[in-house]
């Protein structure tokens, strides 16, 4: 292929799950461990979650207590109307249990403290005091939960979260301690302020670094050099459902369907890239399958006549529309937000066997002997001629096979081996 030239119940539930006491590694999985998780994620979040797969994964073989953020002051302010806020409330002030049994192996904590909001500080040496004290009382939440649940030497698993979990090491002092890089988040203001000098930090003192792209593994391995790329795990269930058909009113439109299908956010994917394919080829139609940005619903490519706006659909039925296209795109900007993320979207796509034309980055660079890397909105005009062309059963089944091999089983498997792999070196 070418490339571009450019490149009550709960105490039942603890009593009833025998805990291993011993720590055994078979096929270089890490059995009878007690894990705690922390990240910025919480299990209740409506939307996927890399952190929850990942502990889902976990809890086949060791004991799992996945700790969601401490609800901060505003927060708790701002969302005083929400139900999960009002939730947290009630727990922090002891009107309801925090800690939830989930699963065989696996609970979710909901920590039974208020934490203040610091990242406005603009002091590093306040805001490290204050950032300590929030450290403090989350840990100690924690402690209570750990203490109910029996866990004794753990392994504490750091899902991005740089700010209420910076300390938790000195806290828990846990076995091994591992800091997960899924996104570069200094990309954001937020994040930024304080990142920059807290996240290299949190980095270096972990036991080890692990990553979801290789981007992101050679930029944990400035910090630490016990970093390790472990891939990303996806959900693929529906996009082999028995009943995936096509969409009429894509399947009306006359000539080759290029399609994306995906949140359209402008920090993110190349409006005049997309607006350049549409103009060179009229006979192409550019279908847009997702909810629109303000910078999206105001720009021109709702003036060029063959790019297609269908808005946002229900998950179940995203499979029906890329079944529909004729080539796949993943048409990204260039950015600190995006060059190091873990292109899920390719998966979904390639699951479905479809040809795949996306933007070059680093991280999609695993893709290269299955899809059409692009450089240029040249290099992306070829390559979907060359992707239609060249759409044989032999490539589809392959594209296939390399969707399915990125299960949450396989990227697990590959944190285990990291994790073997530090404790032998420091054993």
């Amino acid at each position: 292929m070418r490339r571009p030239r450019t490149n009550g119940p709960l105490q039942q539930n603890i009593i009833s799950i025998h805990k291993i006491q011993t720590t055994v590694v078979a096929d270089q999985k890490i059995i009878g461990k007690d894990i705690v998780i922390v990240g910025q994620q919480p299990w209740d979040v409506s939307i996927g979650s890399n952190c929850k797969d990942i502990a889902l994964e976990l809890s086949k073989y060791n004991r799992v207590l996945y700790v969601n953020s401490a609800l901060d002051r505003i927060s708790s302010i701002k969302g005083r109307d929400d139900e999960k806020v009002k939730m947290r409330k009630r727990i922090i002030s002891g009107k309801e249990e925090g800690l939830i049994f989930l699963k065989d192996n696996l609970w979710t904590l909901y920590p039974d403290v208020l934490i203040e909001s610091v990242n406005w500080i603009n002091n590093a040496a306040i805001f490290d005091f204050f950032n300590k004290r929030n450290n403090r009382f989350f840990a100690e939440s924690i402690k209570k939960a750990m203490a109910v649940l029996g866990f004794g030497d753990v392994l504490l698993f750091n899902d991005n979260d740089m700010f209420k979990s910076f300390y938790l090491q000195e806290f828990l002092t846990p076995e091994l301690s591992i800091y997960y890089s899924r996104d570069y988040m200094l990309a954001v203001d937020y994040w930024k302020k304080h990142g920059e000098r807290i996240e290299p930090e949190l980095i270096r003192k972990s036991s080890l670094c692990v990553a979801n792209s290789t981007y992101l593994a050679d930029y944990c391995r400035q910090y630490n050099p016990a970093s390790f790329y472990i891939g990303q795990g996806c959900d693929l269930g529906i996009f082999t459902a028995a009943d995936i058909t096509t969409v009429p009113e894509i399947m009306a439109l006359k000539g080759p369907k290029i399609g994306y299908v995906g949140a359209l956010q402008s920090i993110r994917l190349d409006i005049e890239l997309i607006a350049q394919l549409a103009e060179r080829r009229p006979d192409w139609q550019v279908v847009l399958v997702g909810p629109e940005d303000d910078v999206f619903r105001s720009s021109r490519l709702h003036q060029i006549p063959n790019i297609h706006f269908l808005g946002s659909k229900p998950p179940k039925e995203l499979p029906n529309y890329i079944q529909s296209f004729d080539v796949c795109i993943n048409p990204q900007l260039v950015n600190q937000v995006t060059i190091g993320n873990y292109p899920r979207k390719i998966d979904e796509y390639l699951a479905m066997g479809k040809p795949v034309v996306a933007t070059l980055t680093q991280a999609v660079g695993i893709f290269e002997d299955c899809t059409y890397l692009a450089a240029s909105a040249d290099d992306f005009v070829t390559m979907i001629e060359q992707g239609m062309k060249e759409d044989t059963q032999e490539r589809i089944s392959y594209r296939k096979k390399v969707a399915f091999s990125h299960s949450w089983e396989n990227s697990v498997n590959e944190l285990y081996k990291a994790i073997y792999h530090v404790k032998n070196i420091s054993a």
